[in-house]
C-alpha cells in the first residue's frame, strides 16, 4: 500500500491539515501503517499534484494560515480504484522469526531476551488496543459503515497481537531452560 492510500482514507474521514494528519497517523492510523510528518507532508505535496486532493487556505490570529487538505473527485477516484484492486495476501516476515530458527548458531539466550522484549512490545501494543476498543466502541461490532470499518480494523490488530503474544509465549517455554 502507499502511503497516498493511507493519506485519502484518512481525509475521506476527515478533512485536515498535515499537522492533524501526522497526529491521527501517531493516534490511529500509525497502529497499522507507519509515516513521519516529513513523509506525510511530501506526499501531501505530490497529491496536490496529481489533483487527488485540494487544499483551503485557512487564516489564524497570529500564525501562518493553516493548510487544511480535502479529497478530491480525483482522489475519490483513485481511493475507489485502489479498494478495488485485489493486494498481496499478508506474510509473516520478521526479523525474530529469523533470528529464532538460527538460534544455535549463535547465542540463545540472547534470542529468549529478544523474544522476551517482543512479547512485553506486543503485550503493551496489545493493552493498548484494548483500551481503545473499550473508549470507542463499547458497543462492539453494534456498529454501520464507517464506525465498523474501523471497528473492523482494530479488531484485526487485536487478534494479530493477540497471536504474536502467544506465539512468544511459546516460544519462551520451549527455548527457556526449566
Amino acid at each position: 500500500m502507499a502511503l497516498e492510500h493511507a493519506i485519502l482514507v484518512s481525509l475521506r474521514e476527515r478533512a485536515g491539515s498535515g499537522y492533524e494528519l501526522t497526529r491521527r497517523f501517531d493516534k490511529s492510523i500509525g497502529f497499522f501503517w507507519r509515516a513521519t510528518h516529513q513523509q506525510i507532508y511530501r506526499v501531501l505535496k505530490r497529491m496536490l499534484d496529481e489533483g487527488w486532493v485540494t487544499v483551503e487556505h485557512v487564516a489564524q490570529e497570529g500564525r501562518p494560515d493553516k493548510k487544511v487538505y480535502s479529497v478530491s473527485a480525483d482522489g475519490r477516484d483513485e481511493l475507489a480504484r485502489w479498494l478495488a484492486e485485489p493486494g498481496e495476501p499478508v506474510e509473516l516476515r520478521t526479523d525474530l522469526a529469523v533470528k529464532i530458527r538460527g538460534a544455535g548458531f549463535g547465542d540463545p539466550a540472547a534470542v529468549v531476551a529478544e523474544v522476551r522484549r517482543h512479547r512485553r512490545v506486543h503485550a503493551e501494543r496489545l493493552a493498548a488496543y484494548r483500551a481503545i476498543e473499550a473508549a470507542d466502541f463499547p458497543d462492539g461490532p453494534a456498529h454501520t459503515g464507517q464506525t465498523l470499518h474501523q471497528y473492523l480494523v482494530l479488531r484485526g490488530g487485536i487478534a494479530a497481537e493477540e497471536a504474536f503474544v502467544a506465539w512468544c509465549g511459546e516460544v519462551l517455554g520451549a527455548m527457556e531452560p526449566s
